[in-house]
């Protein structure tokens, strides 16, 4: 439902076409467009009679010169303004700077109409940290390999063997998981594994696209197609030819098109909208969805797409992954230009563990990134004050963690071994290797305690000794006394 509160989007230094662009993008939700040619306008307009009106402000170019001042310009005016940065260039560089300077979120040209919905949306969430749900920080890193996808919770590891078995075939793939969770980083890492890593991987994000054009976007179209069809367009499906497409959303899809997607599938054969003709591809899919989306789906796509389904649960359900989650995504941050390495202390980790992170992985690297700017060089609890208001004020089931045992966030904090079951590429670890790790784990958790490591494993104190010498554990018996 519309929020009945008038909310207005400063729009600075932007030419009159891009003004009417952003204002239509806009209104679909709710907001309206002042513009302003530059930042005394601008400060003019939050000062005057209108300006409380004004909910976020969009900046349409960067650079390292003017940028910082028109911030500075317009916080002093209203302090807690989110200021988003529209800018014609990718850099990393430029997106930490324009971070530094205080930007909120950094958006690259040309914007996808619902990306930008949602920055204004959470931007201007006075519930929400600024920018902290922005995915920028997944922007600036490199795409991660299925080895390199962090986690040792159960289910995750599940996610994970599912996902390196099937990145072997070529059939479907369906990833489910709430908004933030990692599908995207699942589904690049699948086609990095798979014989197609050297192929294109296209994606199309099913919930952007009108569905009146949804059949030219997914199949393409031949000149007269449809009134305003002037050209040939080329479909995602025949990009995606010999590599990988990813549906993004795909219930999202019309039915119709649903079935013309399953036909394509089951034959390999593509017919552009408006054409009589066909084109053989050879492409894998993935799908995404947010929900269990099956029974949504046309049955047939349905069988073809679920036959394999990947389930990534919800960092809230994962609790002890946090802990070496978050010292991963610092090293990624670090490495990016102008960051610098941080070391995290047990204070804050805690604090992060308790919190529920309705917006998964993807709002744990955002808040992540921004605490990153810092010129300190270690974090702190302090630096995360707003993650224990959030819950307080939000009152969501969401912005809660399960609670922890002692036990399970002593051995978290403390960054005990996982055991895994699985290789990388998708086969059982051999039981000496699983043995080996369950009894370096025991012997972190219970300090060394060999009397009681051999109690809970349900084995003599030989018996243990035995194997610790055997495996050369002898280094983690050390350190554990």
């Amino acid at each position: 439902m519309r929020d009945e509160t008038f909310r207005s989007l400063l729009l600075v230094d932007a030419d009159a076409g891009e003004r009417r662009l952003v204002a239509a993008i806009a209104a679909r939700a709710g907001w309206s467009v002042v513009g302003a040619a530059d930042s005394e306008t601008a400060v003019g307009l939050l000062q005057g009679p209108h300006g409380r009106e004004v909910q976020a402000a969009l900046l349409s170019t960067w650079d390292g010169k003017n940028g910082p001042a028109l911030i500075a310009a317009l916080r002093r005016c209203r302090e807690g303004l989110p200021v988003l940065v529209l800018a014609e260039n990718s850099s990393r560089a430029l997106a930490i700077e324009a971070m530094r300077a205080g930007a909120s979120d950094y958006l690259v040209k040309p914007v996808a109409p619902e990306r930008l919905l949602e920055a204004l949306t959470v931007n201007a969430d006075r519930r929400r940290a600024a920018g902290e749900m922005a995915p920028l920080s997944e922007k600036l890193g490199d795409a991660l390999a299925l080895e390199e996808l962090v986690g040792a919770a159960p289910d995750f590891r599940a996610a994970l063997a599912v996902a390196a078995k099937a990145a072997r075939n070529r059939l479907p793939i369906l990833v489910i998981g709430e908004a933030g969770a990692g599908k995207e980083t699942f589904a690049r890492a699948i086609h990095a594994a798979s014989l197609r890593a050297r192929s294109p991987l296209i994606i199309l994000d099913c919930k952007a696209v009108p569905a009146n054009i949804v059949d030219s976007e997914l199949f393409g179209h031949v000149p007269g197609a449809f009134p305003g069809a002037f050209a040939e367009k080329v479909g995602r499906m025949v990009e995606a030819d010999g590599g990988t497409l990813l549906l993004d959303e795909i219930g999202e899809l019309p039915e119709a098109t649903q079935a013309a997607l399953d036909r394509v599938l089951a034959t390999g054969e593509v017919r552009p909208v408006g054409c009589n003709g066909s084109t053989s591809v050879d492409v894998r899919v993935i799908a995404t969805s947010t929900r269990p989306v099956l029974d949504r789906l046309h049955p047939g796509l349905a069988a073809r797409i679920g036959a394999t389904t990947v389930t990534i649960p919800p960092l809230r359900e994962r609790s002890g992954d946090i802990p070496a989650l978050t010292r991963h995504l610092l090293a990624r941050h670090a490495r990016q230009p102008g960051m610098r390495t941080l070391s995290i202390g047990n204070d804050a980790l805690a604090v992060l563990m308790r919190y529920g992170w309705p917006g998964n992985v993807r709002q744990l690297a955002g808040v992540l990134f921004r605490a990153a700017l810092t010129e300190e060089s270690a974090l702190t609890a302090e630096h995360f004050p707003h993650i224990a208001v959030q819950s307080r004020f939000t009152g969501r089931q969401s912005d809660f963690s399960p609670q922890l045992s002692e036990s399970t966030q002593d051995a978290a904090l403390a960054a005990a071994a996982p055991v895994t079951l699985f290789r990388p590429d998708g086969h059982i670890r051999s039981m000496e290797e699983i043995e080996a790790d369950l009894i370096r784990l025991a012997i972190g958790h219970y300090r060394g305690r060999m009397t009681e490591v051999a109690r809970r494993l349900g084995i003599g104190r030989s018996t243990l000794y035995r194997k610790v010498r055997e495996q050369g554990l002898e280094g983690v018996l050390d350190e554990a006394v």
